[in-house]
């Protein structure tokens, strides 16, 4: 099966599974992308690496993203799949409220979410409801704040000992 072909059969396939599930599905840069609801994110997956004939059976890339401006949906998870087979990779994302920042885990399909779940828990403060060991990984677990999202400024504002026309800034 060509790679148009394989692309075309995934979106039918989860359209006909979990039909308003599937919020949107794009093209962005080559790259399909669909995003899903919160809430079957562990299902969807679960289907995608046990179907026959899609056997996205690796999780290259989890991260978690923060969108500040986009209100009532300004936290994200994007899930990165390989159909090693076929050499075809494409990109789940899901959204929702930085009040809420629970998300399933799916540690029970890909044991490699551990610690990427950790991490973006430690830098995002996205709860992953079901991990078997949530706790942070990188920083001090009395830390009070997560760093990568865009509400903290990435300088010290304050210091006069920074030239930054010296860094095109």
């Amino acid at each position: 099966m060509d790679t148009q072909a394989l692309l075309t059969t995934v979106q039918d396939k989860l359209k006909a599974k979990f039909g308003e599930g599937v919020i949107a599905a794009e093209t962005v840069a080559d790259y399909p992308v669909y995003t899903i609801k919160r809430d079957i994110i562990c299902e969807v997956i679960k289907f995608l690496y046990n179907d026959e004939e899609l056997a996205f059976q690796y999780l290259t890339t989890m991260a978690g993203l923060h969108y500040p401006d986009n209100q009532g949906h300004e936290l994200a998870v994007m899930y990165q799949l390989h159909n090693l087979p076929n050499n075809l990779r494409i990109r789940l994302k899901i959204f929702f409220a930085i009040s809420d920042p629970h998300v399933p885990s799916i540690t029970s399909v890909f044991s490699a979410a551990n610690w990427m779940e950790r991490q973006e828990f430690d830098f995002f403060g996205i709860i992953f409801t079901g991990h078997p060991n949530l706790k942070r990984i990188l920083n001090v677990d009395d830390m009070n704040y997560h760093p990568m999202r865009k509400e903290f400024a990435l300088e010290d504002g304050t210091r006069e000992d920074k030239d930054d026309k010296m860094f095109g800034r």
